[in-house]
């Protein structure tokens, strides 16, 4: 028996942000649509004013898995993940765990298409660097939108997220911080 969708289908179950109060709770499925949408503009971004020429659908695709493995390994707080290159490592060694055991679900013949998409490759690290750039700038939203409810907790958490955003360099990153970010302060009624 295959189980692996059955498996994936458990996201909506993995509650991120775990050590911070939140207004409203954001599940690892919820955060890998929207860090795709944003992944495929960044790459749209990137091909369109940089003069790149990146698979957009490609990079929404490993966006949407990019976060699979924390159906098994659960969400683990980054002040956790990164207290010491110990904690780290052994992560690490935990994901790849995770990843592998997420594969085996598969039917042999499609372990090859799926395997890609749970783990960074070399051939595909320019699309992976635009899926880190777009998950944190998921965070970062969380963060606004959390603030917007006038929930404190996410002060710090927001401020840390801009400083990581930037430390990045990548520059389609900040033409989306700099373009579509300012519009998560508005209303619902500015929005529009």
């Amino acid at each position: 028996m295959d189980r692996f969708f059955a498996v994936v289908s458990r996201m909506k179950y993995i509650n991120r942000w775990a050590l911070m109060r939140n207004t409203i709770k954001e599940n690892i499925s919820e955060h890998s649509l929207e860090t795709a949408f944003i992944a495929h503009a960044l790459a749209l971004i990137r091909n369109e004013r940089f003069g790149g020429n990146v698979n957009a659908e490609r990079c929404a695709l490993l966006a949407m898995y990019h976060d699979t493995t924390e159906i098994i390994t659960g969400d683990l707080p980054t002040p956790i993940k990164y207290y010491s290159k110990e904690i780290k490592g052994a992560y690490n060694e935990v994901e790849e765990k995770a990843k592998n055991t997420l594969i085996s679900y598969l039917p042999d013949d499609l372990k090859k298409y799926y395997e890609p998409l749970l783990s960074p490759t070399e051939e595909e690290k320019e699309l992976w660097k635009l899926v880190k750039g777009a998950d944190k700038l998921s965070a970062l939203i969380k963060c606004i939108e959390e603030r917007k409810m006038g929930n404190a907790d996410f002060a710090s958490a927001e401020k840390a997220t801009i400083e990581a955003i930037h430390k990045l360099a990548i520059p389609e990153v900040e033409v989306f911080m700099e373009e579509f970010i300012p519009a998560y302060d508005l209303t619902l009624d500015e929005q529009a």
